[in-house]
């Protein structure tokens, strides 16, 4: 008797084993499929924040037992995926399910800044815009990074971001490693032509052109006599002068001074941007020595000789 009573407890309890176990497969099912009402969006998730608080403080319509169950998923998926969620904002779209919301925390931060950097900017100009996105930055050197627009994650700081950059603009110089052009000038020799490039350029013909002319004269070991070198020295880097540069300032005593020291500046004057190294590295090739800015035609003029760079300047002085 008492083994038919034993018997008859445990086929029930059996029962009730697979009837929990169905009603928790079902009920799961509903719990991480059925879509979640947000609190708010995006939602940030602060570092050493536990899943139950990132939970509570996010989804509206989830009970406490919802959450267990989330809980023990999480934990398992964890062991099975090594997997984690992350810290940091996250865009949430309408009609998620809670399961699509674990995935999306599980992964890095999907809100991004976008960071533009413009070729040709000053180093104020970039701590202006660092500052948007930054409460801890430093001058970035101009010669360390290529100007362009780049993306990171909310959560990124400063030296994560320099670093990325750096890694990008070392990536870059692999590219033309074999390219003759650095027979005969470094890395950082290449930044500070492309920097004058951004200064005097005012496009791409533009630039071939300028380019051509800065290689011939380093060659003659000629004096580059770059106005925008003289802007730099003169103002400090900010280039904001209020007045056209006279003959005196072409005699400042400057290491930057192109007219008064041959060969290159000691470092880039400006950011430089990619197309205008593409431009460097296309190597272009001209008999140019001489250009001046005619203001009536808005472009450079170039010439081959002093006298012919003279007689074009005299016609536009006399006009």
């Amino acid at each position: 008797m008492e083994e038919q009573t034993l018997h008859y407890y445990l086929k029930v309890f059996s029962f009730f084993i697979i009837f929990l176990s169905i009603f928790l497969v079902t009920y799961s099912l509903y719990v991480f499929n059925k879509d979640i009402v947000l609190k708010k969006n995006p939602i940030n998730i602060n570092k050493g924040e536990k899943l139950e608080e990132v939970l509570k403080n996010n989804i509206f319509n989830l009970s406490n037992f919802d959450i267990f169950l989330t809980k023990i998923y999480f934990k398992l998926h964890n062991i099975i995926n090594k997997t984690y969620f992350h810290y940091g904002d996250f865009n949430i779209r309408e009609n998620v399910s809670l399961l699509n919301f674990i995935n999306i925390i599980s992964k890095p931060s999907n809100v991004l800044y976008k960071i533009t950097i413009v070729e040709g900017w000053s180093q104020k100009q970039l701590d202006a815009e660092l500052s948007k996105f930054f409460s801890e930055y430093y001058s970035i050197p101009y010669e360390a990074i290529i100007a362009d627009t780049y993306f990171i994650q909310k959560s990124s700081n400063f030296n994560s971001f320099l670093e990325k950059l750096k890694i990008i603009k070392k990536n870059y110089f692999k590219r033309y490693v074999n390219n003759t052009l650095l027979d005969d000038f470094n890395e950082n020799d290449l930044m500070i032509i492309g920097s004058l490039l951004e200064k005097e350029g005012l496009g791409t013909s533009d630039k071939r052109k300028i380019s051509s002319v800065i290689f011939n004269r380093l060659n003659r070991n000629m004096k580059l006599q770059i106005d925008a070198t003289v802007l730099f020295a003169i103002t400090n880097g900010n280039y904001n002068l209020g007045r056209n540069l006279l003959i005196s300032d072409l005699k400042i005593n400057h290491p930057f001074n192109t007219y008064l020291n041959k060969g290159l500046p000691p470092e880039p004057i400006s950011y430089v941007g990619k197309k205008t190294l593409d431009i460097l590295f296309e190597d272009n090739k001209s008999d140019f020595l001489f250009y001046f800015f005619n203001y009536s035609l808005n472009r450079h003029i170039f010439s081959k000789t002093f006298n012919e760079h003279k007689k074009k300047l005299n016609e536009y002085r006399k006009k």
